[in-house]
């Protein structure tokens, strides 16, 4: 009588699979998360890395400065001169009124002109004054010179707010090195500064200002050109395009 016999290394072969299907979505898993990681580090290393944009490196700020202005004083002088005159009128033109902050006249001790400044400074703050400047936001003070054979300046003084960036000039490497293709420290420096300076109102930096009141008349004429269909005299002095009427 012949033996039954049974292959099982084709039911085992046939187990192979499953057990595949298995262990691949495990690995698809593990392979997911690795990446994963490598992506996190990417993202930090890229947000913590030094900044190469010369507005984040010189940012313009606004701050509270000293505004100074020296006028030279002659010994021989009696009160206040023309020429000094002109320099602290343009100096007060920029004298915030409804901020009043305090105006410090400072004037010379124990020097040949100390007399001649003393009278200067009082007509330095009468014209103050009459400037705008209030009495009581008015300080005239001495101050002792470093030198007192020379004829010290009257030094009149004022804070403000300004907008400004941080000093110029710094040098830290060689500029020759270009290996990593960035910039220098110092680059943008200068016009960071000078668009600070021609900042006319620093809070124009925090927000917009209030709208001004309408011109009624050019409201009224715009409105009449463009009820009538017609072109402006304004845009065709300023168009390249000839308009036939």
């Amino acid at each position: 009588m012949e033996k039954a016999t049974f292959d099982t290394s084709s039911a085992a072969e046939a187990g192979h699979p499953r057990r595949a299907w298995i262990v691949r979505p495990v690995l698809a898993a593990i392979a997911v998360a690795l990446l994963a990681g490598c992506a996190a580090k990417r993202d930090s290393i890229t947000v913590g890395a030094i900044p190469d944009d010369y507005r984040t490196n010189h940012p313009i700020v606004i701050a509270e400065k000293e505004q100074v202005l020296d006028l030279p004083v002659g010994a021989s002088e009696r009160g206040m001169t023309r020429v000094q005159r002109v320099a602290l009128q343009g100096f007060l033109a920029n004298y915030d009124r409804s901020a009043a902050p305090v105006l410090t006249i400072l004037t010379p001790s124990g020097t040949p002109n100390a007399v001649a400044a003393t009278d200067a400074a009082r007509d330095f703050a009468r014209f103050a004054r009459s400037r705008g400047v209030h009495e009581s936001r008015i300080i005239v003070s001495p101050y002792q010179p470093s030198s007192m054979e020379a004829s010290a300046p009257i030094r009149v003084t004022y804070t403000a707010m300004q907008a400004q960036t941080g000093p110029c000039g710094r040098w830290p490497a060689d500029i020759a090195d270009t290996s990593d293709n960035k910039h220098y420290a110092n680059f943008g420096c200068s016009y960071q500064n000078n668009l600070a300076a021609q900042i006319a109102n620093p809070a124009d930096l925090l927000g917009p200002r209030q709208p001004s009141e309408i011109d009624a008349a050019n409201r009224g004429n715009v409105i009449d050109v463009y009820r009538d269909r017609d072109i402006s005299n304004e845009f065709l002095r300023n168009s390249e395009v000839e308009y036939s009427q």
